[in-house]
């Protein structure tokens, strides 16, 4: 091919290179990433505390029926606190008034804590318990379903199996089971993970919180029982039907409100 058609080509391959970045869709496309790229650097939103609507131990006991509260256990000491990052908590120990004496689920206890600055995501479960030198024998999810505000919903929670490695001569090596859940900004979610990706779904909102839902069945001499898969999901179920819907229609702040 002579120099000349062969420069001749490239020019022309080059000019539709050059339309294709010239079309209106493209154009619009830049000027917006452009745009939102220098808006959202020029953005610095100080997070603002995000007050429960009611503090949790203001829980209406009344309406846990047919769970009865037993035992209200406040932590003594001020280290403990101090590391669970949060004085808005409650650990109160439940009875299932449905349940025979003996029930490995009739005592359950319930530890809620509430963070009104959702600025990091605290220790899952799993680690203080393996931090304390239990044994972890099995993680698993654990769907289960209530009636909320928004209708009913699958929610997620974990269920973990530890060992105890560090009891006296009778309970140890004995298994037990560890319940739990997250609500970020009426989001649920089962891991620190999820729980992050929940917290960062909306950067513009001042307000953020998360709070956490443990829960344990216990025996009758406030032991840790082990549940199999079925028997958990059935009681843990039963358990959060009553309790989530409270703590999203009196104590949650109301997430909504905060993206208006």
């Amino acid at each position: 091919m002579p120099r000349i058609l062969w420069f001749e080509s490239i020019m022309r391959d080059a000019r539709c290179d050059i339309r294709v970045y010239l079309q209106p869709a493209f154009v619009i496309c830049a000027v917006v990433l452009i745009v939102s790229s220098v808006v959202i650097s020029k953005i610095e939103i100080e997070p603002e505390p995000w007050p429960l609507k009611k503090p949790l131990d203001l829980l209406d006991e009344d309406d846990l029926a047919p769970y009865k509260v037993i035992e209200k256990i406040k932590i003594q000491n001020e280290e403990i606190v101090e590391a669970l990052g949060t004085k808005d908590y409650i650990q109160w120990v439940l009875e299932d008034t449905d349940e025979a004496a003996g029930s490995n689920v009739k005592k359950c206890l319930l530890f809620i804590t509430y963070y009104e600055l959702a600025d990091r995501i605290p220790h899952e479960p799993k680690f203080c318990h393996l931090g304390t030198g239990h044994q972890l024998l099995a993680e698993d999810g654990l769907s289960v379903e209530i009636n909320g505000q928004d209708g009913n919903e699958n929610i997620p929670g974990r269920h973990l199996v530890f060992s105890r490695t560090n009891s006296g001569i009778w309970h140890r090596g004995t298994k037990f089971s560890v319940f739990y859940l997250f609500s970020v900004n009426r989001i649920y979610a089962n891991s620190r993970d999820s729980a992050r990706l929940a917290l960062n779904r909306n950067i513009f909102s001042k307000h953020s919180y998360f709070s956490k839902v443990e829960w344990n069945f216990l025996t009758n001499a406030g032991v840790k029982t082990y549940l199999s898969k079925e028997k958990a999901v059935a009681a843990s179920e039963k358990l959060l039907a009553v309790v989530l819907p409270i703590l999203e229609r009196d104590h949650w702040p109301e997430w909504e409100k905060a993206v208006e």
